[in-house]
């Protein structure tokens, strides 16, 4: 496991090259925490470290964004909060996103998590009362 920590937002812009090199050659990212933790930040800052252009938001509403790369598969960013089933995630086509070799970086994971493969990377964020964030990468399975 390997833990981070951030002191302002602007960390995690610094943090995500060294998150990246955790995640390794994991496509798939669950991220875990509470309600304005800053899950989408994070994103924000992993997609624009991967080099993508794109406006990077919440996909709350949208429930999937993909981000336009350059010169690879486009960047999922999938937010799962409000599915109140699996079924509403096999609705919206979750497996074939998870399916290729694009990154797919899925908020509130825990409603469809029997559908993530084994391999996928679990980021945990603990946000702190004074606003630093605590980010832990866990290890890749067999590891």
């Amino acid at each position: 496991m390997h833990t981070f920590i951030a002191n302002t937002p602007d960390d995690l812009r610094q943090l995500s090259p060294r998150i990246l090199q955790c995640i390794g050659p994991r496509r798939i990212v669950a991220l875990h925490a509470p309600m304005g933790a800053g899950k989408t930040t994070l994103v924000r800052a992993l997609c624009h470290e991967l080099g993508t252009t794109s406006v990077v938001n919440s996909p709350t509403f949208a429930i999937v964004n993909q981000y336009d790369m350059p010169a690879s598969e486009p960047i999922y960013h999938i937010d799962l909060y409000r599915l109140r089933s699996l079924g509403e995630a096999l609705d919206i086509g979750l497996p074939e996103y998870l399916d290729g070799r694009a990154y797919c970086f899925i908020e509130w994971p825990d409603e469809a998590a029997q559908l993530l493969p084994p391999d996928t990377c679990h980021i945990t964020i603990r946000p702190f009362p004074d606003g630093r964030r605590e980010i832990t990468v866990d290890e890749p399975a067999g590891n």
